[in-house]
């Protein structure tokens, strides 16, 4: 197979992509299919392994690929560019607008980190109620085949903790008060006009509710727990902790998630939601950071805590155990191939790529 990038790992993750053989990739031969958030992790994964498994496969798939910065994207999708790859620059604040047809559309744009969500609460929630709209009219001008919006797990909100394990009819609580809720609240909403669209307009698309995930290729300014403790590892300094470390979630490796994306774009039910999880996991924020410290000795890495008073300056997500089921995409064929101590493997085995490159 050709190589598309210098990561040898994120190369890997293409193939495997590209390779899998529960994809109905038949069913995208000749399509054009629109992915937002083409600079983002999630969306860049997608754009890159479009363009891979159509080159393999010949199956003459065009990937256009939103994005707000023309630096950005020709530095990010340098080599997917030109080669099936196309670059649509606008920001999705605007209605979007596309000459020619446009068969799928997988809608990844928005904010993720989680100060921004505190620092830009109104930004937080205007990207994604606005965003969402804007797709999801662009799905029903163009009458596409299948589209996916990617949500979060956040979506949930908090979960009680006599049933933390969370299908897709289960919901939490959440203040919409507090602003750190801009996020999560905003999730719902924008599933909301999904479902909405899905009803009144036929749009057919599906909500997959993402784990959090990561991998090979996450921007060198990635601040989110894994890259911190992934930095403290490599970096042969300790893991520190700023809460006690007990919120317990589930993961997800980047190419299993893009899988697990496809799967439901192309076998998904309109109007529902799909969880996209690796329930094997599930663990506390603590038994991951231990569980580093155990499987890298020669790191000389300890755990320790540092508590602030206001752990909210942080904009962590609240405190809460939930177990994501991931049944539901199972039933259509799909089934996560990566645990956590090989998640964090290929993830600095990538990031250590960096200093030569």
């Amino acid at each position: 197979m050709k190589t598309w990038v210098e990561d040898r790992v994120l190369q890997e993750d293409l193939e495997r992509i590209a390779q899998d053989e529960q994809i109905d990739w038949e069913q995208l031969r000749g399509s054009r299919v629109l992915v937002t958030g083409a600079t983002g992790l999630i969306g860049g994964l997608l754009v890159r392994a479009l363009v891979c498994a159509s080159e393999y496969r010949g199956l003459d798939i065009q990937v256009l690929a939103v994005a707000r910065s023309r630096e950005k994207a020709e530095r990010e999708l340098s080599g997917f560019l030109g080669c099936g790859a196309e670059l649509v620059l606008c920001d999705i604040l605007s209605p979007v607008t596309v000459d020619g047809p446009v068969d799928y559309i997988i809608h990844g744009a928005g904010l993720t980190a989680s100060k921004e969500f505190v620092d830009h609460p109104v930004e937080t929630i205007r990207t994604t109620l606005a965003g969402t709209e804007h797709l999801l009219e662009l799905a029903r001008e163009k009458q596409v085949k299948s589209m996916v919006y990617l949500s979060s797990m956040e979506a949930y909100g908090v979960a009680d903790d006599a049933h933390y394990i969370v299908r897709e009819k289960d919901y939490g609580y959440i203040d919409p008060l507090q602003v750190r809720s801009s996020y999560s609240e905003s999730k719902r909403m924008a599933e909301g006009l999904c479902g909405a669209y899905a009803h009144e307009y036929g749009v057919p698309v599906k909500t997959a509710r993402l784990a959090q995930t990561f991998g090979a290729g996450i921007a060198k300014s990635e601040n989110r727990v894994f890259a911190q403790f992934a930095r403290s590892i490599l970096g042969g300094q300790d893991i520190v902790l700023h809460t006690d470390g007990s919120k317990a979630h589930c993961y997800c490796y980047t190419s299993d998630a893009v899988c697990g994306l496809l799967t439901i774009l192309l076998r998904g039910t309109s109007g529902e939601a799909y969880n996209v999880s690796n329930e094997a996991t599930f663990g506390t924020i603590r038994q991951m950071a231990e569980m580093l410290v155990r499987n890298y000795p020669g790191s000389g890495s300890r755990l320790v805590f540092d508590i602030p008073e206001d752990v909210n300056q942080f904009g962590y997500a609240p405190t809460s155990r939930m177990l994501v089921n991931a049944e539901k995409l199972h039933a259509l064929g799909w089934q996560a191939q990566v645990d956590l101590p090989e998640m964090f493997a290929r993830l600095m085995e990538s990031m250590r790529g960096w200093a030569e490159r």
